[in-house]
C-alpha cells in the first residue's frame, strides 16, 4: 500500500471512529478533549459536529491553520502527562477524548501512549470514550467494537471503567 493509500485509510478511520464515538455520548454532559491539536482538523471535525459542546484542545505549541485554534482558555498547552488532569479537576472530566499523538516512530509512539494512559484515564469520565490512534494495554480502558468499515489496528475505541 502507498503512503497516500494509508494516511486515506487513517483519515477516513479516524473519520468514522470520531462519528461513531459523537452517537455512543449522546446525551451525557461533559467536555470534550482533543489531545495532540496538530494541525486542527480533527478539531474543526469536533466542533462542526458538535458546537454546543465545549471542546478543549491540548499540545505542546500551536502548529494549527489560524481556523483551527482553539478560542481563549479552550487550548491548553505544555505536556499532556500535567495539563490533562489537571484541565479535568478545573474544568471537569471529559465525556470524548480523542488522541492522535503519533509519529512515524513506532516505538516512541507506543512509549509515549504507555506514559500518557494514566493521565487520559485521570481526564476521562467513566464510561467516557476514548478514540486514539495509539494502542492501549491499561486496565483503565475497556476496548469497544470498531465501526463498520475500521481495520482493527487502524484505529482503537476504548470506554473508562
Amino acid at each position: 500500500m502507498s503512503r497516500l493509500d494509508s494516511v486515506i485509510r487513517r483519515l477516513q478511520a479516524q473519520r468514522s471512529c470520531i462519528d461513531h464515538a459523537i452517537g455512543l455520548i449522546a446525551g451525557r454532559p461533559g467536555p470534550v478533549f482533543e489531545v495532540g491539536l496538530g494541525n486542527g482538523r480533527t478539531y474543526d471535525h469536533l466542533r462542526v459536529r458538535m458546537p454546543d459542546r465545549t471542546i478543549y484542545a491540548f499540545d505542546r505549541q500551536v502548529a494549527a491553520h489560524p481556523n483551527c485554534i482553539p478560542p481563549g482558555d479552550h487550548l491548553v498547552l505544555g505536556d499532556a502527562r500535567r495539563t490533562l488532569p489537571a484541565t479535568a479537576a478545573a474544568r471537569g472530566r471529559a465525556v470524548l477524548m480523542h488522541s492522535d499523538i503519533g509519529t512515524g516512530d513506532a516505538a516512541a509512539n507506543a512509549a509515549l501512549a504507555r506514559e500518557l494512559a494514566p493521565a487520559y484515564a485521570d481526564a476521562l469520565a467513566p464510561g467516557g470514550i476514548l478514540i486514539s490512534d495509539q494502542a492501549l494495554a491499561d486496565p483503565a480502558f475497556e476496548p469497544q467494537p470498531l465501526p463498520a468499515g475500521v481495520a482493527p489496528g487502524r484505529y482503537h475505541l476504548y470506554r473508562r471503567r
